[in-house]
């Protein structure tokens, strides 16, 4: 058996570089090179990464400075989703990057707002989280030693993807990655599975171990359709002008043939308009984009959609990752995180030699109970919905996992989120998600009932204070946007004090 001392990653976009970044920082103390061959890229001005917390943690420990790569990229911060309902169905709700409250007694916040909601309380879930309330504000919240022992408080990004791309590139190849470029690969298959790649110049790439992010080389491997657990199959991308004052968070605008989502940044407005074929026509669909974002769309691009995960994202020596591995529904907007998922469990993977049957198969195991569950966080907000529009009825009738239905099951009988490996999304997101469309538990943990009302009362308008007080201290997005633009490079977190 011979040693993996070489990882050749094949692919386009950010997925590439991001995935050739992290694998040569974590593993360069070991010896192992890596090679990115890239091919010529999809993104275009109007796609727009908007990404979950855990990549400002990967980000850190690839050692990229968050104010140069926002004023590069043009970004913008974001402390999660508000999702509206045009039609009036549901008011308004926000899912934040965050928790809501503190604990009570050495019992969950979330129990004893159930109670007092039952007794009267008319104060919403969102009012208990720093982060929802920051966004509400136009507030940046930067957690610190009072804030983590309130709750959990973190923020993404809305990274526009061509910039983006290019700023992983610069820094993959500082950190010493062999970066190639090419129009087309193909394999060139051994008794191991790929022993080198050809590239369309008459070069050849050899290496022990591969990673397609996006190029193609898992092309005709089984996979499993979600197309029956989602009704999304057509997907609208644009531009628009920046909002005057940029919004610390996106926002999913519900229509009757579908929904739109819009992802503030510092230079321009990046919006996803997604609906279904069967109900409604392209032409349609770009009236609808226009008037849900209530702006002047520019460079328009229609493209399918077709979700669905490969049955085993690492075969032979090939793994597969992000849009490789897993196609998306466009809700959420959660490619990234895809991709992320992935790396992170390659790493916990990664074989020392070419004997890695048993790894192979733990990480195809594992990467199928992942997506699982983030496809089920994304059905949830389709069969969740309060919406009576034909699109919206087949997307209550949709195809749903066992998971789910337990999940939610348990969730409607006394408001816990039901525990599975693998999980990617916080209780707190499930819950702000659930609540936000009418899923009411009809009870709640027993053991909260031994502390007394006027405690829990005393405890809330503490934690109201709290929150209030600590959101006026924050700065606001739009200052911290100008002040990023203006001043270089430096640590926003500490930037703003």
């Amino acid at each position: 058996m011979s040693a993996i001392d070489r990882v050749v990653v094949a692919g386009r976009d950010a997925p590439l570089w991001l995935a050739a970044a992290t694998i040569r920082q974590a593993l360069a103390p070991a010896g192992v090179a890596v090679c990115a061959v890239e091919l010529p890229g999809r993104a275009g001005a109007a796609d727009c990464h908007a990404t979950q917390p855990a990549l400002e943690a990967l980000h850190s420990r690839l050692g990229i400075d968050e104010a140069t790569l926002l004023r590069l990229t043009s970004g913008a911060f974001s402390l999660g989703q508000n999702v509206v309902d045009t039609t009036g169905a549901m008011p308004p709700f926000m899912i934040p990057f965050g928790s809501f409250g503190t604990r009570i007694d050495g019992q969950d916040f979330f129990a004893y707002w159930l109670k007092a909601r039952s007794l009267g309380l008319n104060v919403a879930l969102e009012h208990f989280s720093l982060t929802a309330a920051a966004a509400r504000q136009g507030r940046i919240l930067f957690p610190d030693d009072s804030t983590e022992a309130y709750g959990r408080s973190d923020y993404g990004y809305h990274l526009p993807a061509i910039p983006y791309a290019r700023c992983l590139k610069a820094l993959a190849v500082h950190l010493g990655v062999e970066a190639l470029e090419a129009r087309s690969v193909a394999a060139e298959r051994g008794k191991e599975g790929i022993a080198a790649l050809l590239l369309d110049d008459g070069r050849r790439v050899e290496g022990l171990l591969f990673i397609d992010a996006g190029s193609g080389l898992s092309g005709g491997r089984p996979r499993e359709s979600w197309r029956e657990s989602f009704p999304v199959d057509r997907l609208l991308t644009a531009t628009a002008p920046r909002f005057s004052s940029v919004p610390a968070y996106a926002e999913i605008r519900l229509g009757e043939s579908g929904w739109t989502l819009l992802h503030p940044a510092a230079g321009r407005t990046h919006l996803l308009h997604a609906w279904s074929s069967a109900h409604h026509g392209d032409e349609a669909a770009v009236r609808d984009a226009g008037a849900l974002g209530g702006l002047s769309l520019e460079g328009i691009d229609i493209r399918a959609v077709d979700p669905g995960c490969l049955a085993e994202p690492w075969e032979g020596n090939c793994i597969a990752v992000g849009e490789a591995a897993r196609v998306a529904d466009p809700i959420h907007d959660i490619g990234l995180h895809v991709v992320q998922l992935g790396l992170v469990h390659l790493l916990a993977c990664f074989p020392a030699s070419t004997g890695f049957a048993a790894l192979r198969a733990e990480y195809n195991r594992v990467m199928r109970s992942a997506l699982g569950r983030v496809r089920d966080f994304q059905s949830a907000f389709y069969i969740a919905s309060q919406l009576s529009s034909p699109f919206w009825a087949e997307a209550r009738g949709a195809r749903r996992s066992p998971e789910l239905d337990h999940l939610i099951a348990t969730f409607l009988a006394r408001g816990e989120i039901a525990p599975f490996e693998d999980e990617s999304f916080a209780p707190d997101s499930w819950r702000a998600l659930l609540i936000g469309q009418g899923v009411s538990p009809v009870s709640w943990l027993p053991p909260i009932d031994r502390t007394a009302p006027e405690a829990i009362k005393a405890q809330f308008r503490a934690m109201l204070g709290f929150v209030r007080d600590q959101v006026l201290r924050q700065p606001t997005h739009d200052a911290l946007l100008d002040r990023i633009a203006r001043d270089g490079p430096h640590r926003t977190a500490t930037a703003h004090q």
